[in-house]
């Protein structure tokens, strides 16, 4: 499995390239910005794109998703939850195409010979999700290093991140954690020196 990190955008959003390198068939998380960037590596290196995985539906997250899905023609997964089905205002909801697909906790979701399975991890947003994969955690904006993600905009809960970062610190063993923005880092690490994680482990 390889995995490409590419900033993007005004907020430096992480966009994950997740490639399978024997198959070359790869999964994009959070297209955020700059969709020739992000298209750019995956013809460069020959991939074949299966899918758009959303960890959550904030702007800063899926601003180039038209272009890349446009491009590419895979399916676009994101949990209903951030999805504004009613066609009310709502500024922290991505608007639905009819072009989504909703994924829900425990979904797995193959990608060549990776296999890419949802956690549900509300707090920052109602629907936020994590992605495991292998030893990997792409954790958007519920984890960040050494830090957590925001609770103040519409849905968002410091109840229910302190609950998602404590699942996340009971997983069984390691992994690499992979940000929606800044730099990566290590379920152990954030184990021992997150504040949020540490108060998250005493409620």
């Amino acid at each position: 499995m390889l995995i490409k990190t590419l900033p993007v955008g005004m907020l430096e959003t992480n966009c994950y390239i997740v490639t399978d390198e024997e198959t070359k068939k790869c999964a994009i998380i959070d297209p955020g910005a700059d969709s020739n960037t992000i298209l750019d590596y995956i013809e460069s290196n020959n991939l074949s794109p299966v899918a758009i995985f959303l960890t959550h539906g904030h702007f800063d997250h899926y601003m180039a998703l038209e272009a890349v899905r446009e491009a590419t023609g895979v399916p676009v997964y994101i949990n209903e939850k951030e999805v504004n089905l009613n066609g009310q205002d709502e500024r922290h909801r991505i608007g639905d195409n009819g072009l989504l697909n909703f994924y829900k906790e425990g979904d797995v979701i193959d990608v060549g010979n990776i296999k890419f399975t949802i956690l549900d991890t509300p707090g920052h947003s109602p629907g936020s999700v994590t992605i495991m994969c292998e030893d990997a955690l792409f954790t958007g904006d519920t984890l960040f290093y050494g830090d957590c993600g925001r609770t103040d905009l519409a849905g968002g809960s410091r109840e229910m991140i302190l609950k998602s970062l404590k699942r996340l610190a009971e997983l069984d063993g390691d992994y690499e954690i992979y940000p929606g923005h800044d730099e990566s880092s290590t379920l152990d690490n954030e184990r021992r020196f997150n504040r949020d994680m540490l108060q998250a482990l005493e409620v």
